[in-house]
C-alpha cells in the first residue's frame, strides 16, 4: 500500500481507452495525405506519444507536414473521435475512493487540454481532479516532462513533495524520472511490458484492481475486471 497524497494521472490508456478514435482520427489525418492505412491497428502506436513525434517517426513526415497532419487529425477528433472512447471498469470507482480519503488528483496528458477536458466532462469524471493539465493547440508543452513540470508548478511545495506519477507509456514513467518523480507503470493500457520494464518504473501494475490496491483502495472484483 502507497502512501503518497497527490496523484498524477495519464488520460489515454489509463484512465480511459481511446484507441477506436485515435486511430481512426490518425486514418483520417494520413488520408489527407494520400497514405492509405486500412488497418487501424497498425495506428495503436500513436495513442500515447507526441502526435508530431509519431507522425515523422511512423510516416516521415517533415515537421512543417506533422503539424499539418495534426490540424488535419484534430478535423474528425474534435466532433467525433474525441467521444470514440471508453473508460477503463473500475476507474469511476479509483477515483472515488481516492478522492474520499482526500487525495489530491490531477491528470497529465500530452493531449490537448481542451480535449482532454471535455472527454473528462463527458465521461463525468472531470469534478474527480482538481487540475487537468495537457499540452497546448499551438504545439507547446508537448512532451510528458513538460506536462508534468506544470502541474506540480500549479501545486503548493509540500503537495508535489509526495507526488507520483501514473501512465501506460515510457513518455509517462521518462518524463515522472525528469521530474524527479516515483511511477506507477500499468500495462493494461497500450506500452508492453518490456517498454515499461525497460524505463525502471518504480511499480509495474497490470490490472486496474491491482491499482487500486497497491493505492490501498482495494475494490469489488465486479467493478475493476480491467
Amino acid at each position: 500500500m502507497l502512501t503518497y497524497d497527490t496523484l498524477l494521472f495519464d488520460l489515454d490508456g489509463t484512465l480511459t481507452d481511446p484507441k477506436p478514435g485515435i486511430t481512426k482520427s490518425v486514418q483520417y489525418a494520413l488520408a489527407r495525405f494520400d497514405i492509405d492505412v486500412p488497418d487501424l491497428e497498425v495506428l495503436v502506436p500513436f495513442i500515447g506519444p507526441p502526435l508530431a513525434e509519431s507522425f515523422h517517426h511512423y510516416y516521415g513526415l517533415t515537421p512543417e507536414q506533422a503539424q499539418q497532419a495534426i490540424a488535419y487529425y484534430r478535423e474528425y477528433f474534435a466532433d467525433t473521435g474525441l467521444y470514440e472512447n471508453a473508460v477503463y471498469p473500475g476507474i469511476p470507482a479509483l477515483l472515488a475512493d481516492l478522492r474520499a480519503s482526500h487525495k489530491r488528483l490531477l491528470v497529465a496528458t500530452s493531449k490537448p487540454t481542451v480535449f482532454a477536458e471535455r472527454i473528462l466532462a463527458h465521461f463525468d469524471l472531470a469534478h474527480y481532479f482538481e487540475l487537468i493539465v495537457g499540452s497546448e493547440l499551438d504545439g507547446t508543452r508537448i512532451a510528458k516532462a513538460d506536462v508534468i513540470a506544470y502541474a506540480l508548478a500549479s501545486l503548493p511545495a509540500p503537495a508535489y513533495q509526495n507526488a507520483i506519477m501514473i501512465g501506460d507509456r515510457k513518455h509517462d514513467i521518462i518524463g515522472a524520472q525528469q521530474n524527479g518523480l516515483p511511477s506507477i507503470a500499468v500495462t493494461y493500457g497500450y506500452g508492453s511490458y518490456e517498454e515499461l520494464q525497460d524505463q525502471q518504473p518504480t511499480h509495474l501494475i497490470d490490472s486496474v484492481s491491482n491499482l487500486a490496491i497497491l493505492l490501498g483502495h482495494e475494490m469489488k472484483a465486479e467493478s475493476a475486471s480491467v
